[in-house]
């Protein structure tokens, strides 16, 4: 290789090998380039959607490593993308003719048993860090799916089986470990650099590169759990609502709509109780004696096991795409349209889901963290997904159609971390993911990173007062 191909200010131009080996040579961990026989798998993240080819990826061994490629990046003016667990529907993890900073191999976790905390290097995924805090019968907040990245989940707000009961992954943050735009390494709390610790809680992906986070644990062992499957009908619906509606805090509800057995729509209502056995028992008993179920599989199980009880219907390397609103109730404009919808679901992977937020995750104020939602709702998402890439485009029109259908019954708020596409959604949909607290984390964008280096995120752009 005598130069490499990499974008520039929006074009074409080419770095020299003199400057790539030098790069190479300042980093403990690895340089992969489109040359190198393991390049395409380097590539790869959760969603088989996504085919974008990076110049490089830095796989990195440590926080200095991370140092070194954000100075890379600046000096040479390339895109820079930040890859923890790969798993956003987007890819934003990965970068067309740029760098990635891949994480992923930096895994390292401590537990301080009689502190209830842990810290954990930010390539951890969910499954990887739950393996260990459960050794100890610990837990914290961290999604419903165990490929998933403890750090973009994390910085984006984090909901979870726990959020009722716990708050989100966000509000369980005690410090991080941030690389910042200046290619600096600092530390981040409520008392140190507290301004930006608050940023971190929602917005992080703007601020730099999160190296290391410390969580907040709690004694977690065992939960009641599982998935009761019914034959959907509108009735059913608004049942979900009601009852998630009514949900003490140890409850937290997953409701999807799918094609059920024989291939007719169904939904299944995942739950997690962590509380007293029997008191769940009665809590979840309307839930599992409403009609005659097609399956029943809410029982007394470990944590571990709740965690990935989700796993086998969103597998990596699938094709999937999302579109996703905040909705408070589930109305009968909202039901007649999830109906219609679902009698047409594209692909056997289909599914619209009800993710819940409320309870202890909820009573936090708006401003209190970067992550505004602090309200009941659900995070709903319409998630076509196939195993065939020709069926994508078809996928992509109902899903937005949908999307659009219900827009009238729904929030003008969204998880950021839901967010499919930024580029397609516009910035209106970026407002939307940060709510009223846009106007500070572009102040804050602008004090952290003024040149918008890290900027392939659902992006806040850098000012130096409201708008």
């Amino acid at each position: 290789m005598s130069e490499l191909k990499v974008v520039r200010n929006g074009g074409d131009a080419v770095l020299s090998r003199q400057s790539v080996d030098e790069f190479r040579s300042r980093l403990r961990g690895t340089l992969v380039l489109p040359t190198d026989k393991d390049y395409d798998v380097a590539r790869r993240v959760w969603n088989g959607m996504v085919n974008k080819k990076p110049a490089m990826i830095a796989r990195c061994a440590d926080a200095n490593d991370a140092a070194a490629s954000v100075n890379f990046v600046r000096e040479h003016q390339i895109p820079l993308s930040v890859r923890g667990g790969g798993h956003n529907y987007a890819g934003k993890a990965v970068c067309d003719g740029g760098l990635v900073v891949d994480l992923s191999s930096m895994k390292r976790i401590s537990i301080d048993r009689d502190r209830r905390t842990a810290r954990a290097q930010a390539g951890l995924r969910l499954g990887e860090f739950d393996r260990e805090t459960q050794t100890v019968g610990l837990a914290t907040t961290l999604g419903v799916n165990t490929d998933t990245g403890i750090s973009g989940l994390t910085l984006g707000g984090g909901y979870g089986w726990l959020a009722g009961k716990h708050g989100l992954a966000c509000d369980n943050l005690i410090s991080a470990e941030v690389v910042t735009a200046e290619g600096q390494l600092i530390h981040c709390d409520r008392q140190q650099r507290s301004d930006l610790f608050w940023g971190l809680r929602g917005a992080g992906a703007n601020f730099g590169i999160v190296t290391e986070l410390e969580y907040q644990l709690h004694p977690v062992r065992e939960v009641l759990g599982g998935i009761v499957l019914y034959p959907l009908t509108a009735e059913l619906l608004r049942f979900f609502d009601e009852f998630s509606l009514g949900a003490p805090d140890a409850l937290t509800t997953v409701g999807v709509v799918m094609a059920g057995p024989t291939g007719m729509p169904a939904f299944a209502t995942a739950v997690c109780y962590c509380g007293a056995t029997d008191e769940g028992e009665k809590v979840l008993k309307p839930l599992r004696t409403f009609a005659q179920s097609l399956a029943d599989s809410i029982e007394l199980r470990p944590y571990l096991e709740m965690q990935s009880l989700l796993d086998s219907a969103w597998p990596p390397g699938r094709h999937y795409y999302s579109k996703a609103h905040n909705i408070r109730r589930i109305d009968a404009g909202a039901i007649d349209t999830v109906m219609r919808y679902s009698a047409m679901l594209p692909t056997p992977f289909t599914n619209i889901a009800f993710q819940q937020l409320h309870g202890a995750a909820a009573r936090f104020s708006v401003n209190e963290t970067a992550f505004p939602h602090r309200y009941d709702h659900f995070d709903l998402l319409v998630h076509p997904a196939t195993d065939n890439p020709r069926d994508s485009p078809m996928m992509i029109d109902w899903a937005r159609e949908c999307w659009e259908a219900l827009r009238p019954y729904v929030e003008r708020a969204v998880y950021v971390n839901a967010l499919e596409d930024a580029v397609e959604e516009g910035e209106l949909r970026v407002r939307e993911a940060y709510g009223a607290n846009y106007d500070r984390l572009a102040i804050l964008k602008q004090k952290y990173d003024p040149t918008n280096l890290f900027r392939l995120n659902s992006n806040i752009r850098p000012e130096s007062g409201s708008n």
